[in-house]
């Protein structure tokens, strides 16, 4: 079993994307979790309520999440966004099935009620934060789903143990799902090559990063390189093999980032 992150880039190019996973189904099984932040943001400035974001004191940035962020988020990730994804994969014969990680209870995790906001020289503390790490997932589900020849497209939010609905981070969650499934690759698919040491510079490609080293290339991480970065080093604790990071952007993006013409993280 193969898992397959794809961002939520607006220019991320899903029918390259489908032509390429119609071909490695036959002969992997896949999951699929994607992202859908190009989309929600603009919708978030369109309903005058532009999506926030916070970093916290060591550094890492997230999307702050209060109840009207949350209802933008569940009405793009969940609905529009997934939904739109499932028709296309349908079109290329792929018998997608679209859930997030609210049914079923497929994510659930605990919600973090206190968040430490690092503003300027200050650290605040927030308290109304709709966000929280995926703990346990739902592999019965899952494994009933592609025993049945459906392809799952999962999306946020997830559940809390206190069934609150919570943001969460894909990266993380896709740790947890191949701890659950014992997978051993790993292909993320965004906007960019693989890792750049110049944010800017689309040829300064990382090829190759080595597990030990990870956290020597949180450097030339900006944003939510970082949590990326730190997921693929979370995906390698719990056994994953390989890491594969490509251009979504491209023809053949999931032949290209496994043949490591991206970054190759393992």
């Amino acid at each position: 079993m193969i898992l397959i992150k794809v961002g939520g880039g607006k220019t991320i190019n899903w029918d390259y994307i489908a032509q390429d996973l119609s071909e490695l189904l036959k002969k992997e099984k896949v999951i699929v979790v994607h992202g859908a932040s190009g989309i929600r943001d603009e919708i978030a400035k369109k309903l005058n309520a532009p999506t926030k974001t916070v970093v916290s004191p060591s550094g890492i940035s997230s999307v702050y999440t209060d109840e009207k962020a949350l209802d933008i988020f569940l009405m793009v990730y969940a609905g529009l966004v997934n939904k739109k994804i499932v028709a296309l994969l349908q079109k290329y014969d792929v018998n997608a099935i679209g859930l997030s990680g609210v049914d079923g209870r497929l994510w659930e995790g605990k919600r973090k009620t206190n968040l430490y906001v690092q503003e300027k020289d200050k650290t605040k503390l927030t308290t109304d934060n709709l966000t929280g790490k995926v703990e346990k997932i739902n592999a019965s589900l899952i494994l009933l789903l592609v025993k049945n020849e459906y392809v799952p497209v999962l999306c946020p939010p997830a559940i809390s143990d206190e069934n609150e609905i919570i943001n969460t981070d894909n990266d993380f969650a896709i740790a947890i799902m191949a701890k659950a499934f014992g997978v051993k690759k790993i292909i993320s698919l965004f906007e960019a090559p693989g890792m750049l040491k110049n944010p800017k510079d689309e040829k300064s490609l990382i090829s190759k990063i080595k597990k030990e080293e990870i956290e020597n290339y949180l450097k030339f991480a900006k944003g939510r390189m970082k949590k990326k970065l730190l997921g693929a080093k979370k995906a390698l604790d719990y056994g994953v093999e390989t890491t594969y990071w490509g251009d979504g952007r491209i023809k053949n993006p999931l032949k290209n980032a496994l043949q490591g013409k991206g970054t190759v993280i393992s």
